[in-house]
């Protein structure tokens, strides 16, 4: 089953990396937003290298 794609603000990226940042788990944040391992780590590695989404 192939998920259906989804187009996330960097607003909601920013938020998203924040809650990691202020120690919530990877695994909570996919789980309560719906996310791909892969989106998520995305972001956070955009962020640590201060990339703008």
């Amino acid at each position: 089953m192939k998920r259906e794609r989804h187009t996330f603000t960097a607003e909601f990226k920013k938020q998203m990396v924040q809650l990691y940042q202020n120690g919530k788990t990877k695994r909570a944040i996919i789980d309560e937003y719906d996310l791909t391992p892969s989106s998520l780590d995305r972001w956070i590695h955009q962020d640590e290298i201060s990339v703008s989404f």
